[in-house]
């Protein structure tokens, strides 16, 4: 083997021989690292997703518009994508995630398909309309959390006199970064229903499971999470202890099965801040998603004041200082990335 010579220093420091160096190993599809370094590893998260809220009083009357203007037949999935604006264009809330408002109007039917994105339903107004997940259907009402698991057949219907609204959230943006992304339609518009409504909830919601049961998902057989009962834990803890000083009185969905995360690929939260509450600032290293449930108050993240009501939607992106205040009783709903961070040991954490 050849003996490797080191260039003379002088020709190393020559702008014009390090451009020639660069143009010769462009052309061979190589780059170097110094000078793109400090751009990969920063000391902090660098992100282009930017703080946001869409207030529900100002989407409401174009999500109306949209179901005067195209059925969910021609549409399939009748949804307004919540575009962070650090990322307009790429249809994600932030980075790792989609978020977008559906509706369904009276009568309506989404066709039944599949796909390898998770994803999560949370209501923001309406009741009456249903979702069908693995052959068992459910009602759907304001305050729950319902989760699609990938590869599950899925559709939905509208059984009610008025129309229902739901906050979407996925994993498309994963999904997509290592591409395995797959999607197939059922044979018929709607999947049968062969299971009872309630059935997961009585199999896996009383901290019990049937003793043959037995699955290799890491996505949690309880689909639907009832606000019923999920208010009523939040409430029985505003009675019986103090709120944390950062975020209130908050719970975690999870799978019953294992105490993870309900979704493999999406932390989902429910909380409650009392009147009057000021939260002390926090931050962390996944971005989040808020939709305000209940109550009246504000997101104070970067020095911007972002005041929230009812059905309100905001992210607060990676790394950046927020705190909330609530006016009023006030519970919010929240998703983000963290299992997929905790699992990889990225995930982090401050109270400033």
């Amino acid at each position: 083997m050849e003996n490797l010579k080191m260039l003379p220093t002088s020709t190393l420091e020559n702008s014009a021989d390090r451009n020639r160096f660069y143009n010769t190993i462009d052309e061979g599809n190589c780059a170097p690292l110094w000078s793109v370094l400090h751009d990969l590893v920063s000391a902090t998260p660098k992100t282009p997703c930017l703080p946001y809220i869409w207030h529900w009083e100002k989407v409401w009357p174009w999500i109306q518009e949209a179901g005067r203007m195209i059925t969910t037949e021609k549409a399939e999935r009748r949804v307004l994508i919540l575009e962070n604006p650090g990322l307009r264009g790429l249809s994600a809330i932030t980075h790792s995630l989609y978020a977008g408002l559906q509706l369904i109007l009276p009568g309506e039917v989404a066709r039944a398909h599949r796909h390898s994105q998770s994803a999560l339903r949370f209501v923001l107004q309406g009741k009456g309309a249903y979702t069908t997940v693995g052959g068992e259907r459910v009602t759907m009402n304001v305050g729950d959390f319902i989760i699609t698991p990938s590869w599950e057949f899925h559709d939905h219907g509208n059984l009610s006199e008025e129309p229902v609204v739901w906050l979407d959230g996925l994993d498309v943006p994963i999904v997509e970064m290592f591409d395995a992304q797959f999607m197939e339609y059922n044979e018929s518009l709607q999947q049968e229903v062969t299971r009872v409504e309630g059935e997961s909830l009585a199999m896996f919601g009383n901290t019990m499971r049937p003793v043959e049961y037995s699955s290799h998902s890491h996505t949690s057989p309880l689909f639907w999470y009832p606000y019923e009962r999920t208010r009523a834990a939040l409430e029985t803890l505003k009675l019986t202890r103090e709120p944390h000083d950062a975020w209130g009185h908050k719970l975690e969905y999870l799978n019953p099965l294992n105490g993870q995360a309900a979704m493999p690929t999406i932390g989902t939260f429910m909380q409650m801040l009392p009147q009057g509450f000021r939260g002390r600032p926090y931050r962390a290293t996944d971005s989040t998603v808020y939709a305000v449930i209940e109550g009246r108050g504000s997101c104070v993240i970067n020095d911007e004041r972002l005041p929230f009501s009812p059905r309100d939607v905001f992210v607060c992106p990676s790394w950046m200082s927020y705190s909330l205040e609530a006016d009023q009783d006030t519970v919010l709903f929240s998703f983000s990335d963290r299992p997929v961070q905790k699992s990889l040991d990225l995930w982090r954490e401050e109270i400033l």
